[in-house]
């Protein structure tokens, strides 16, 4: 038992709980801002990769950190533009959709890099974020920009839903197209607006891997993460500050499975295959969706296109 509670407070494990928890902060607001507008986007997966990669092979040509993060947040956003020209206005099914985005933009970023690197056996590596200092909280300390970024965008898109008349704008058309279009609001282009927002913050949650928490692009690096994200917004209610929760809990379990790897399960008296300790975060991830999904209050016009001048 004082092996576990000393895992539980030592600085390290909580340092590598907000680092993997940052990807998913950034995703899940992403997914939040196109379901409140009543867009389902399934393709955050294929978007991380793109944006993983389009930030990291930019800043590899000589761009700074910060451009290559503007460069994954443009092409996460050109492809929320193709999802959103698919599903706003052609209407189509947002599930096949989504997963045509994430197939092609998965395709066209290992394209890219078998054609910008056809010899290397390796991934070349760039200089990635350095973590901050001067922090009065330690754990921060050991956190790059781009994890204090994800955690002010969460009040900062709170603020933006609630308190402000784009917020208002967006929540409406994910509620109530129809009452919208009859206050002269233009459905179509706050949908259009939500989605490509929405899809810039899942190309930054990919650049964060490849500028941040890794210093090169490797294939499979996203992981599942997306899918993680599009769960964590049904647990968070589609509000921002339970994202956060949300984000933090699965990111808890994750290092707490990888120190458990590491120890043999020893922290917990426990003798277990490692797939087991694998499984954890997303065992977790499932039993906290039973509990709240029931409860949840989705958008009402969530995945339903809307033509305008219908009822």
């Amino acid at each position: 038992m004082s092996e576990t509670l000393e895992l539980l407070a030592s600085a390290p494990f909580w340092v590598a709980v907000l680092r993997i928890a940052t990807p998913l902060i950034l995703g899940t607001l992403g997914v939040l801002l196109c379901e409140r507008a009543g867009v389902l986007n399934l393709g955050i997966e294929g978007i991380m990769v793109a944006g993983a990669f389009a930030g990291w092979v930019a800043v590899y040509q000589g761009a700074s950190l910060w451009a290559g993060v503007g460069v994954a947040a443009l092409t996460g956003a050109a492809f929320g533009l193709l999802h959103a020209a698919l599903t706003v206005s052609l209407g189509l099914s947002q599930h096949v959709s989504g997963l045509g985005i994430t197939l092609l933009a998965t395709s066209l970023a290992s394209y890219a890099y078998r054609v910008s690197f056809p010899k290397v056996d390796s991934p070349p590596t760039i200089q990635p974020f350095a973590p901050l200092a001067g922090w009065p909280i330690p754990v921060l300390n050991a956190q790059t920009a781009l994890t204090v970024l994800a955690l002010l965008l969460v009040p900062l898109v709170a603020w933006l839903l609630m308190r402000t008349p784009l917020g208002l704008a967006w929540r409406m058309v994910g509620e109530n197209p129809a009452a919208a279009e009859g206050q002269g609001l233009n459905v179509a282009a706050l949908r259009y607006g939500a989605v490509m927002a929405g899809s810039a913050l899942m190309g930054v949650a990919g650049a964060f891997l490849t500028l941040s928490a890794f210093n090169a692009f490797y294939f499979n690096m996203v992981n599942g993460r997306g899918w993680v994200c599009v769960a964590l917004v049904v647990f968070a209610s589609w509000r921002p500050g339970k994202a956060l929760l949300g984000a933090l809990l699965f990111a808890f379990f994750d290092a707490l499975q990888l120190r458990l790897q590491q120890t043999g399960g020893g922290a917990f008296g426990l003798e277990l295959p490692y797939q087991l300790y694998l499984m954890l975060p997303y065992a977790m991830a499932i039993v906290a969706l039973v509990l709240v999904a029931r409860r949840a209050a989705y958008p009402q016009a969530l995945m339903k296109p809307y033509r305008k001048g219908e009822r």
